[in-house]
């Protein structure tokens, strides 16, 4: 089950809060954006970064046991939630519960809202929001095949950070995409920064918080169930889906890519 700032009608677009000059506001929608906000950040020299998400699945790539049109499906994404930070673990850490922080909302509901505005009140964040609004929308909406979520976020030029960022993996009951993992990407000054195609730093993870269903079939899946935060609470832990038994999901690379590039 997840939090109750689920709201399926909200007209709202991407946000961003950053630490340097920090800028509250709130909103949310299902599988949409929050409300916009104006992020302002120290005067300085800044490196900026634009980041594209690109969904790549197609109507054959998620393989079900049911029959008729069900039987393969594509797989929609949610809103990104990204975050530029300090050697950190901003978002969740393997092996343990998810942290009230608004993951959960995330990956049952692909609800933003709390766990963007978690992600700007935490010290080790730089730069935190989501981009719900695919390139060529006015509208926000889920990320459907051959459609992308573009946005910029930066970083002070004498700073070594990083870059996290999580997707729902939205025919599920608690599945998200993380980049990085745990501690996100480098987005450094020196050698070690990554940069261009980065899918394959992308791993599906499980949030832990709610019993698995077969994907694409479950009644307790977001696009089944009958209200926000509905489904049998598991209360187990964060883990890389290639540790939990019970169903095959599709490679990262069948599903989505993602690209960083510094502008």
């Amino acid at each position: 089950m997840t939090d109750n700032n689920t709201a399926t009608t909200e007209e709202s677009h991407g946000r961003r809060v950053s630490r340097r000059g920090f800028v509250a506001g709130a909103g949310a929608v299902l599988l949409g954006g929050t409300g916009t906000v104006a992020a302002t950040v120290q005067s300085a020299q800044k490196l900026r970064y634009n980041v594209r998400v690109t969904n790549v699945s197609d109507g054959q790539t998620l393989q079900t046991t049911a029959e008729g049109d069900a039987a393969q499906q594509p797989v929609p994404l949610s809103p990104v939630v990204y975050a530029v930070h300090e050697a950190d673990e901003p978002i969740f850490t393997a092996g343990e519960p998810a942290r009230g922080n608004g993951l959960e909302g995330v990956a049952e509901d692909g609800s933003p809202s709390s766990l963007v505005a978690s992600l700007g009140e935490r010290e080790a964040v730089h730069d935190a929001g989501v981009q719900a609004v695919p390139a060529g929308s006015d509208e926000p909406g889920p990320l459907l095949p051959n459609h992308s979520y573009d946005f910029e976020t930066e970083r002070l030029e004498t700073d070594d950070l990083y870059l996290s960022m999580v997707t729902m993996f939205v025919p599920s009951n608690d599945l998200f995409y993380a980049l990085g993992g745990a501690t996100g990407i480098p987005l450094s000054s020196d050698e070690q920064s990554t940069q261009g195609d980065v899918t394959d730093h992308v791993d599906l993870w499980d949030a832990g918080t709610e019993i698995n269903e077969e994907p694409g079939v479950g009644e307790n899946q977001v696009q089944r169930q009958r209200g926000a935060g509905v489904g049998l609470v598991e209360r187990g832990t964060v883990a890389p889906i290639e540790t939990i038994n019970g169903y095959d999901y599709p490679d990262t690379s069948d599903v989505l890519r993602v690209l960083v590039q510094p502008r």
